[in-house]
């Protein structure tokens, strides 16, 4: 399951992005738009339910716990794509020792670990992650995801971000409370990790 929510994530992520001729007006509803029923995110759903399979889908016009992750995550993209001449958004991969580490894809928390290395962005950081890694609550987590990703927009950091893992992360976060606490543990294994 988290396989096809990853999967859906990265195919309207490439659509979005079009090979850098981007969907300028999806991206910039997106971006003013905080969940899915939103008026301004109805310029998405075209591309959107296309790349979400069908039993993921809503029957009942309330969003499901797949639709709400891809979502989220997506939006991050778009907030973090925002005047960016280069696709932010790449699936993680491990490298090798001849390529380039900006070409590589990384976790939201991996990103978060590398800024939380420079001593002016340590305190805002440490604040933000350990709200973040005390809560249960998905719209609070994705509102202090955004604040996050924000702060790595804003440090023009030139790193990619693997949106569909995070995707699957969010959507695991809402399985139970098992599930999250397995998400959370994995975000703060790659925050802290030396």
């Amino acid at each position: 399951m988290v396989y096809d929510i990853e999967k859906a994530t990265e195919c309207i992520i490439r659509q979005l992005y079009n090979k850098g001729e981007m969907d300028k007006a999806a991206l910039s509803a997106l971006r003013s738009s905080p969940t899915l029923d939103g008026n301004r995110a109805q310029k998405i759903w075209p591309v959107f339910f296309k790349n979400l399979n069908e039993k993921y889908l809503s029957q009942t016009g309330k969003a499901t716990k797949a639709e709400k992750a891809v979502f989220a995550a997506v939006r991050m993209y778009a907030l973090h794509q925002q005047a960016s001449n280069y696709c932010v958004f790449t699936r993680k991969k491990y490298s090798t020792a001849d390529e380039k580490e900006a070409e590589i894809g990384l976790e939201l928390f991996e990103v978060l670990n590398r800024l939380s290395k420079v001593e002016e962005f340590r305190v805002a950081l440490e604040r933000r992650v350990q709200a973040l890694l005390g809560t249960t609550n998905f719209t609070a987590i994705v509102d202090q995801l955004i604040h996050l990703m924000q702060i790595i927009k804003g440090k023009k950091t030139g790193v990619r971000v693997d949106y569909a893992r995070l995707a699957g992360n969010l959507y695991k976060f809402q399985l139970g409370y098992r599930k999250a606490n397995e998400v959370r543990l994995h975000w703060g294994e790659q925050y802290y990790r030396a």
